[in-house]
């Protein structure tokens, strides 16, 4: 056996790019606890990275790989201790503390055959395989294969798709392989485990009927088998929605060989479901249902309801291997290598994750090895507005934003889709002068509002045609380029024009395009870029790194340059797919945390899209590791069958925003529609108008923005720790089915379950939920649940089903806001829920400052717990301080689930500056004074019968007397004629008012009995 040191020094330079940079030691010392380093076993290589996970490469002519790749950046792992041996059967052992891989030596690239796993939790061995694989004898997805040139994973199209006729149901599986009309287009894996050398059938179960050519006919594809082709007959099938089985004879050795079904012209047009590779004459297998649980979609256009998906990285299986075979080599600029030939010799190189159900031990593993996603801006976390629409600064200054200040809706991000553009209104780059005569004002403006202004690309420019004529800057941009672009024809606003598109991999294109940004950023402001490609606008070739994920990467290089916290929000990990397309690109979507907030898309506003949105972001997040999925709130289509005109059906419109409020990112948007709440009071079609869908609305997008610390905290720590902001039940309940089975429930952060209501109903709707282990504490009614368990939960409009975990602390801002960007954070309110400890720690920075976990920005965090045997809210002082923090503080602390009004409350072991208790919702609200951020505070209170003791709260200026006694006994004694009170309380902890200061017996408002004796 050969051993080599684990190579740590190489990429070092991409982590420090990436924000992951640690120190490393010389190779000589690096492993104290792995001495060894990787294990070389003739062809094959195993690196342990960490216990729960182990690089797996094969190299037929010894040519292994120690740079890093575009997905595996990190080759700075820390040494994890395992052993290895061999046994007298011949297999490699290598054995963690979490699991042991077997491997038969000499046995030539891994399978399921030559490949065992145990992961040490009592179930039988498993036996991984690469996922491009087909083992002999099985029916395999063909969705789940390698993919490329065009090939797509179908979902259900809606009806404005020009893929909907050629839709077809009753696939087995996620899905099915879609569109397969492409020239180029091609299906790849390799069978393994052939017995013997000699002829088989290679099945392949498809649909074909009319096809985009109006045909209805025999469909040729080839078959390739080692190089040798076969044509391939498909007879047509009764319609879209009747599948076949084709079956073609073909020979192979025995072991494992490569096969591809490719289409060869656009005379091709089938879908394909699964393939198999079977004895000649065998019965078609139907293949194993999948246990993945999802990875991802490049986008939700066009959908009609739930999609099928890329597979992620968790399974109930309990593995995954990654396959990172072909991925390019990254370079410290974020540039691409390609990989190194292999002389025709196999090679394989994956990353094989052991993890039984401990699925955020996974995730922690792909943050290490991926790298972390980026923190993004704090005012991203607030809301957004978007709109298809012809807006100018005139509308903005004079309409927009005065409807939203004057109905108290915060606003944080103004996005400005394409029409800014001019010549062309979709491969323009200079500003339309009808709608922005002055861009700088704009900019200014938007600045001095608090607002993050945003802009609509598409990477391409307008080369002139009789529609528009050609942008100004396209001469420099070609001169620049190196003479000529890709013609394409843009398909904007319903109007084609010619325009040539960018390959970002040609450096000298690639400086084209960002010129182009750069006139922009140099002359008015920098804004956020939406890169909005959504007719395939690209010419990044989709060869070993996916095109989306390149180019999304290409404008992080660019804004982190300018000083910003970089990012963009586009489409993800395809090949440059066509509008409504998901033709999964090269690399997959391993890498896109690292540089992309996922903008879902054209989302039509269905109920069905609703639910599936919810289910949909906590399994991409959990998935891939990325952490920021933005949805279309409100949808994006003007007509679907919950719209009409732009308008949504308005419990369809407030359940989308209450939605929203509970998401990584709140972003309204549409095509032309109505998605702004106060449009729902103020229309007089009585389809639409709405009062209760309007104030609803109002409500969740400012508790949206009350949420931004919570979210922001969040945010955070999925950039240290991998770990999502809405979390898939499954990952803190793996052992749960109902964790598995109610997918569109979800926990934002840990304690606070989220269950939305996606189904119709103006008045009271009833919504199962099934609740995970503990209290459960309604944030909105103060009902508790105790799980495992599923109950009914009924809300109207103004609420939603959100629970807080007993221990659960979840703070929020106190006060309305504009905008987050000109409000320091001085008022913060601690929703408690009681019934058991718990601990929160609040982060903050300044919100803009560039920051990565190895070179972080100044920041702050406050640790917030409860103890609840002592009944006792703990305010840490502040950690650390950044330019902006705040020297005080009013802490206002919810302690929800308190059965009765307590005895004594205390802040800091003396009086509240406010107190009350709502005995409807058993929720005890205390308030501090503006209190130094620099020391502690405690907050408690106690049940049961006291002392008398004087009223608290605020006295009227008005009072002859500075006191006044409550009895224990609840009763009220005046010791002078007048003496207002507001915010006190009285022995059983109610709200006290003492309405009148003239010598006459005062009103008491009161919910329990209270005895007032004497004159006030």
């Amino acid at each position: 056996m050969n051993r080599s040191t684990k190579p740590m020094v190489a990429g070092a330079a991409v982590l420090t790019m990436i924000g992951l940079y640690l120190p490393v030691s010389s190779p000589d010392t690096a492993h104290a606890a792995d001495p060894g380093g990787p294990v070389v076993d003739g062809n094959a290589r195993f690196t342990v990275e960490s216990p729960t996970l182990i690089r797996l490469e094969y190299a037929g002519d010894g040519g292994f790989q120690d740079r890093p790749t575009f997905n595996a950046v990190n080759r700075s792992m820390p040494a994890t201790a395992f052993t290895t041996s061999v046994s007298d059967d011949g297999y490699r052992i290598i054995k963690t503390s979490a699991l042991t891989l077997r491997y038969r030596e000499n046995s030539g690239p891994f399978n399921a055959a030559n490949l065992s796993l145990d992961l040490g939790n009592g179930a039988p061995a498993v036996h991984p395989s690469f996922p491009s694989t087909c083992d002999y004898g099985n029916g395999c997805e063909a969705e789940g294969l390698t993919l490329h040139g065009g090939a797509t994973i179908a979902g259900n199209p809606d009806s404005k798709s020009d893929l909907a006729p050629y839709y077809s149901s009753g696939f087995t599986g996620n899905g099915y392989v879609g569109g397969f009309q492409t020239t180029g287009a091609s299906i790849n894996w390799q069978v393994s485990n052939v017995p013997a050398a000699g002829q088989y059938a290679v099945q392949f179960r498809y649909a074909n009927a009319a096809g985009k050519d109006g045909q209805t006919t025999d469909r040729a594809v080839t078959l390739t088998a080692n190089g040798a082709q076969t044509p391939v007959s498909l007879p047509p099938t009764a319609d879209w929605n009747t599948w076949a089985v084709s079956s073609t004879t073909v020979s192979l050795p025995a072991g494992t060989s490569s096969l591809s079904l490719s289409c060869g012209s656009p005379s091709c047009q089938s879908n394909i479901d699964s393939i198999a590779v079977t004895p000649l004459d065998a019965s078609y297998p139907t293949p194993a249902a999948s246990a993945n649980l999802g990875g991802y979609r490049n986008s939700l256009d066009l959908l009609a309801g739930p999609a099928p998906v890329a597979d992620g990285i968790l399974s109930r299986n309990g593995w995954y291997l990654m396959d990172d075979t072909d991925t390019g080599l990254i370079n410290s600029d974020g540039t691409v290598d390609s990989r190194p030939d292999h002389g025709g010799q196999p090679y394989q190189d994956g990353y094989l994750f052991g993890y039984g159900n401990d699925y955020k031990q996974a995730l922690k593993d792909f943050h290490d090895l991926t790298g972390p996603a980026p923190l993004l801006p704090r005012s991203a976390f607030g809301v957004w507005y978007s709109r298809w629409y012809n807006y100018s600064l005139a509308d903005y200054q004079n309409d927009l934003l005065p409807a939203f200040r004057k109905n108290k809706v915060p606003l944080d991000q103004l996005v400005t889709d394409t029409d800014w553009k001019s010549p062309s209104p979709w491969a323009g780059w200079e500003f339309n002068p009808s709608y922005f005569p002055d861009p700088k004002a704009l900019f200014d403006w938007e600045k001095s509002q608090g607002l993050q202004p945003v802009l609509n690309v598409h990477s391409a420019i307008g080369t002139g045609d009789d529609t528009y004529p050609a942008d100004p800057q396209l001469q420099a941009t070609l001169d620049t380029a190196g003479g000529s672009l890709q013609p394409h024809n843009c398909d904007g606003s319903g109007t084609d024009t010619a325009c040539g598109l960018f390959n970002l991999r040609d450096p000298k294109q690639e400086k084209a395009y960002f010129d182009l940004h750069s006139t922009i950023e140099q002359n008015y402001g920098k804004p956020l870029w939406w890169l909005d490609s959504s007719d395939g606008e690209t010419a990044t070739p989709d060869v070993d790194v996916s095109a989306d994920t390149y180019n999304s990467s290409r404008y992080q290089v660019h804004g982190n340059a300018l000083g910003q916290r970089a990012y963009t929000f586009a489409r993800i990990g395809s090949n440059g797919s066509n509008y409504g397309d998901f033709a999964p690109g090269a690399s997959l979507a391993w890498a896109e945390h690292r540089y992309t907030m996922n903008q879902t898309m054209d989302i039509d506003p269905t109920w069905a899209m609703l639910a599936f949105e919810a289910k949909y972001t906590a399994v991409e997040s959990a998935g891939i590791g990325l952490p920021y999925v933005s949805h279309d709130i409100g949808g994006y289509g003007q007509d679907s069958a919950n719209a009409s005109n732009g308008w949504d059906d308005p419990d369809l419109y407030a359940r989308s925003v209450q939605l929203g409020a509970f998401q990584p990112i709140d972003r309204l948007h549409s095509d032309h529609g109505h998605r702004l709440p106060w449009e729902y009071r103020d229309t007089t079609d009585p389809k639409y108008n709405s009062p209760a869908a309007a104030d609803s609305a109002t409500k969740f997008l400012r508790l949206r923005e009350q949420l931004v610390p919570y979210t922001y905290t969040l945010a955070h720590e999925a950039t240290i720790d991998g770990l999502p902001m809405v979390r898939a039940l499954y990952l803190n309940w793996p052992k749960y089915d109902e964790s598995y089975s109610n997918p569109t429930e979800y926990t934002y952060g840990d304690n606070v379950l989220v269950a939305p209501v996606t189904t119709p109903g103006t008045g009271t709707v009833s919504t199962d939920v099934w609740f995970p282990p503990g209290t459960w504490t309604d944030y909105f009614t103060g009902k508790t649940y105790t799980g495992p368990a599923t109950a009914s939960v009924s809300t109207t409009l103004d609420t939603m089903p959100v629970f807080i975990k007993a221990g659960g602390i979840m703070p929020t801002r106190t006060n309305y806001v504009d905008n987050d960007a000109q409000n320091p954070l001085d008022q913060v309110t601690v929703d408690v829920a009681t019934g058991g400890d718990g601990q929160f720690s609040v982060y903050e920075d300044d919100g803009t400052s560039q920051t990565t976990p190895a070179n972080p920005a100044p920041s702050a965090t406050t640790r917030i717990s409860y103890n609840d045997a002592g009944h006792t809210v703990t305010i840490d002082p502040m950690a650390g301080t950044y330019n902006g923090a705040v020297a005080n503080r009013t802490w206002t602390v919810k302690f929800h689930n308190v059965a009765a009004a307590p005895d004594q409350v205390s802040v800091n072991g003396g009086a509240p500056a406010g107190t009350s208790y709502d005995a409807d919702h058993q929720v005890l609200t205390v308030t501090t004074a503006s209190l130094p951020t620099s020391a502690g505070t405690t907050v408690s209170y106690s049940s049961g019968t006291g002392p008398s003791r004087h009223i608290t709260g605020a006295a009227s200026s008005r009072s002859n007397t500075p006191t006044s006694t409550m009895l224990s006994s609840g009763t009220v004694q005046a010791l002078d004629r007048c003496l207002d009170v507001r915010g006190g309380y009285s022995a059983s902890g109610t709200p006290v008012l003492l309405d009148t200061c003239d010598g006459a017996a005062a009103t008491v408002r009161r919910r329990n009995s209270l005895e007032l004796l004497g004159r006030v």
